[in-house]
């Protein structure tokens, strides 16, 4: 494994540990000694998204991981938990028998993530994934949140 940073060939692993059906490996470059992480995963079949108007798409992490984070943003969750929710759902969607989700689908299971973790990175995801189109829209789910939460 190359060095992201210095390019140099040779890492050595530091710590590897399971999580769900991800290896992360924290690994150290034998030349300018920093460090970075690795996530090794099975190679598995492609699975695809049916979007809203009918187009399907091959499931994307990368697409999933910017939406997420986007939610995120500015808030404090680590880049591993956020890393977390998606092998989790991805995890959840490869049970699944069939080999297509809808866009829906995938939502609901980021939606649900991230209602646990952070309020505020659920109500900026459900803004979007929504599309609320106006202030009745956007009070209507932060009273659904607060009723759920107690106050």
């Amino acid at each position: 494994m190359k060095c992201p940073y210095c390019m140099f060939p040779e890492t050595k692993v530091v710590d590897s540990r399971q999580e769900d059906e991800v290896i992360r490996r924290r690994r150290e470059c034998e030349k300018c000694g920093k460090r970075f992480t690795t996530f090794e995963r099975p190679e598995l079949l492609e699975f695809y998204v049916i979007k809203k108007d009918g187009r399907r798409e091959r499931f994307d992490r990368n697409k999933l991981r910017i939406g997420i984070i986007k939610a995120c943003e500015k808030r404090q969750i680590s880049q591993d938990k956020i890393e977390s929710i998606i092998d989790s759902i991805e995890s959840f969607l490869r049970k699944k028998k069939d080999i297509e989700v809808t866009s829906q689908e995938v939502g609901n299971c980021v939606m649900k993530k991230l209602k646990v973790l952070d309020p505020v990175a659920y109500i900026r995801f459900a803004s979007v994934y929504q599309e609320f189109d106006d202030i009745d829209a956007f009070e209507e789910a932060l009273d659904t949140l607060k009723k759920k939460k107690g106050g």
